[in-house]
């Protein structure tokens, strides 16, 4: 009993799955329109709406690359900040050796080495006069004076 009613859904199954065709083929031909003719009607409407929808698209263009021309100019000055700080490490270090180099040719040990073996003297009595070693800071103010005072007459 069970097997009939089974194998009757089974053939409904198959007609369904693999139809004949039936019927007579369908065949399309191409007609030429001519739109010549055709006059669009303008609607103020839609072209208003069209006008604001470009003037949002273009605010949105302009906020975009806005945010990307800063976002990428911060990561520029970025780089340049690193480069600067690593010329700025590079001009630390030569100073430090020109400063070394510099206390070691200002010895005074090494300088009367030197004055011996071409054959210099040292000064006697009277030859040394001591100038005023004491250099003036030059980022304190210091107070204008004038050694021989000027007098100004006007010619008339």
């Amino acid at each position: 009993m069970m097997a009939a009613p089974a194998m009757a859904s089974s053939s409904l199954r198959a007609a369904r799955r693999n139809p004949c065709w039936t019927g007579t083929p369908e065949v399309y031909f191409g007609k030429n329109i001519d739109n010549s003719r055709v006059v669009r009607v303008a609607d103020p409407k839609r072209t208003r709406e069209m006008a604001m929808f470009l003037a949002t698209i273009c605010c949105l263009f302009l906020l975009v690359m806005t945010y990307a021309w800063q976002h990428f100019s911060a990561i520029e000055y970025g780089y340049r900040i690193e480069a600067l700080q690593a010329q700025k490490s590079g001009l630390v270090e030569i100073n430090r050796a020109l400063r070394l180099e510099d206390a070691s040719l200002r010895d005074p040990g090494r300088i009367d080495q030197l004055a011996r073996h071409m054959g210099l003297q040292s000064p006697t009595a009277g030859q040394v006069i001591m100038l005023d070693t004491a250099q003036p800071d030059p980022i304190a103010p210091q107070m204008a004076s004038v050694a021989n005072p000027v007098s100004v007459v006007s010619a008339r």
